[in-house]
């Protein structure tokens, strides 16, 4: 008996929520970029996309541990010379505190387009209301 490989377009894709409410922001992006590639799968594939549906919900609290608050530095280049912008985590927390957990679940994916196609299915919200409703997301912890 030959290895079963799954087909792209026959996956199943479910729907998981997770409350960033107080929890790390490292764990939180672990379990939603395992979610979103797909390794809790027992059929998973590493050069298939696979992986579910991911909603982040209270991405405003989520908590940092240490001095990150101050020290961790968010840097975006415009690609002219002298484009480079930096941000300490609290003023993006305060401006725009969704891409603190876009980011970081973005940076445990593939950098691939593969790993695209996985971030597109990953939906951040400030708060605690996500136009999801309807896809009847299930809750996932995190520890």
């Amino acid at each position: 008996m030959g290895t079963l490989t799954p087909v792209a377009g026959s996956v199943a894709r479910k729907w998981f929520i997770i409350d960033a409410e107080d929890k790390v922001l490292g764990r939180l992006a672990t379990v939603a970029a395992r979610l979103l590639q797909g390794k809790h799968k027992p059929a998973y594939t590493p050069y298939l996309d696979l992986g579910d549906h991911v909603v982040v919900v209270n991405a405003a609290r989520v908590k940092l541990t240490g001095r990150k608050e101050l020290q961790k530095v968010y840097r975006q280049h415009s690609g002219y010379e002298g484009g480079l912008r930096e941000e300490r985590a609290k003023e993006v927390r305060s401006r725009r505190p969704t891409r603190m957990v876009e980011e970081a679940v973005r940076g445990m994916l593939p950098k691939t387009k593969l790993g695209d196609a996985m971030y597109r299915k990953l939906k951040v919200y400030e708060g605690k209301d996500h136009p999801h409703r309807a896809q009847r997301p299930t809750t996932c912890e995190v520890a």
